[in-house]
């Protein structure tokens, strides 16, 4: 889909600075791009942060625990 976009001179050019992109179609649309996936990774971690999301590591936590263990064998 096209879209006209009004943008003054001096944010083009921090666009295309940013992006790093010579031409302004592509550098608009890498920006639109980085911001839509900056967007997904906030709402993501929200979700974590929130307690929406999480994540059940009981392998790992029993790993950790029997890793703690031995080292606190070995220590003795």
């Amino acid at each position: 889909m096209k879209v006209t976009v009004e943008l003054s001179e001096a944010e083009m050019v921090e666009v295309l600075e940013l992006t790093g992109e010579r031409k302004k179609g592509p550098a608009i649309r890498r920006l639109m791009e980085e911001a839509l996936q900056q967007h997904r990774r906030a709402r993501i971690a929200q979700r974590f942060l929130s307690g929406e999301w999480g994540v059940e590591l009981e392998s790992f936590e029993a790993d950790r625990r029997r890793d703690q263990e031995r080292d606190q064998a070995m220590a003795r």
